[in-house]
């Protein structure tokens, strides 16, 4: 049963702009964005067969009960629904702890991808 988790990259720093610049315009219009891209993502695991365990702030935790996952295609699709306004990187691995590990290795190597916790030493996808 694979997991998924998903996290937006850079949202605390786009957070303190609004904060330091004293934008409360940017803050609201930042803190709407964020609710629907994840609430997007969301949906589109909920869409594809997983049970979403976790969607609050700008992060999504997911699992399947299908073994065969598609890792590409997946993040591809939430890719496509984020769009260039956000930038997410996404792990996935046989456990939470595995997933959450990924994702630390996406967030590390780059961001806005996704890892793998069995193909993290190969490569990750962007």
């Amino acid at each position: 049963m694979p997991f998924v988790t998903v996290d937006g990259d850079d949202i605390g720093r786009r957070l303190a702009s609004c904060y330091l610049s004293n934008d409360v315009g940017a803050l609201i219009s930042t803190k709407e964005l964020v609710e629907l891209k994840t609430q997007q993502v969301s949906e589109l695991l909920t869409d594809a067969g997983y049970e979403v365990l976790f969607c609050a702030a700008d992060g999504v935790t997911a699992y399947s009960q299908e073994s065969n996952l598609d890792e590409d295609k997946l993040y591809q699709s939430i890719k496509g629904k984020v769009g260039d306004e956000l930038a997410f990187s996404v792990g996935i691995g046989p456990t939470l702890r595995e997933a959450y590990v990924a994702l630390l290795y996406a967030k590390s190597t780059g961001k806005a991808r996704a890892c793998s916790f069995s193909s993290m030493e190969r490569k990750c996808l962007e």
